[in-house]
């Protein structure tokens, strides 16, 4: 198995209120700023199975505050792959700069969550609405294994349908493909939730989640709006909590 970042937007910032205030809004200091940028990620099987986690945000449309490094497709082949090579699509959840670029793959299947499935009005033989019937997953209480070592994960919260997509390496350790269940690392070590969820509740819990995992596991916490998260992945740093 191979995991890849798919590298798209750079160069943004977002304040240490929006990532932290999810709770209570006095929780942050809107002066303070942390490094943004916008990338997903690829899992290669090396078993002619090529699995995208997210699809970037839509070429044609700006996206605010960000410098575009690459349009979705060319970052995608910049890699070494072809659309038609790519087997499942993995949708964390339903936000533009994860779903823009579903349409360049029509012959992959795509498991989303049911409820932002439905928000989105997906159809096609190709859309799975995700059940997650393969019970529990470590502390996790709903799955779905999608290819060896390989599992869809329900952490409703951000969104309805929002779910984690956790990778197990040959080494080892565990890689976690989360979406925005934070934003930047250093409020899943605060133990913070950002100010962006539909069910806060939820969000709650499965950022408790989350959290008991990365304590017990030993693994690479995978963000899309860190530079952090490439890093991560490039340096094969453990996530570490007090």
């Amino acid at each position: 198995m191979k995991i890849k970042a798919v590298k798209l937007y750079d160069d943004s910032e977002f304040n240490e209120q929006f990532l932290f205030g999810g709770e209570n809004k006095a929780d942050g200091n809107p002066e303070v700023k942390y490094p943004g940028s916008l990338q997903n990620f690829l899992i290669d099987m090396e078993n002619g199975e090529v699995i995208l986690v997210d699809t970037g945000f839509p070429s044609e449309t700006p996206f605010k505050g960000y410098r575009k490094v690459n349009d979705y497709i060319d970052a995608f082949k910049a890699l070494g792959y072809k659309p038609e090579q790519v087997t499942t699509i993995l949708v964390t959840h339903k936000h533009p700069d994860h779903t823009g670029e579903l349409r360049q793959f029509p012959n992959a299947k795509v498991y989303i969550g049911p409820e932002d499935a439905d928000f989105m009005k997906l159809t096609g033989e190709n859309i799975i609405r995700c059940e997650y019937t393969d019970g529990p997953y470590k502390n996790f209480e709903h799955s779905q294994k999608i290819a060896d070592g390989v599992y869809f994960i329900k952490a409703r919260g951000h969104t309805n349908g929002n779910s984690i997509v956790i990778a197990e390496g040959d080494d080892g350790v565990y890689y976690m493909m989360h979406g925005d269940v934070t934003y930047v690392d250093a409020a899943l070590k605060k133990n913070k939730l950002s100010i962006v969820f539909e069910d806060l509740a939820a969000a709650r819990d499965t950022l408790d989640r989350v959290r008991e995992f990365v304590k017990n596991n030993p693994t690479i916490y995978l963000s899309t709006h860190t530079p952090e998260g490439y890093k991560n992945l490039e340096e094969k740093i453990i996530m570490k909590l007090d």
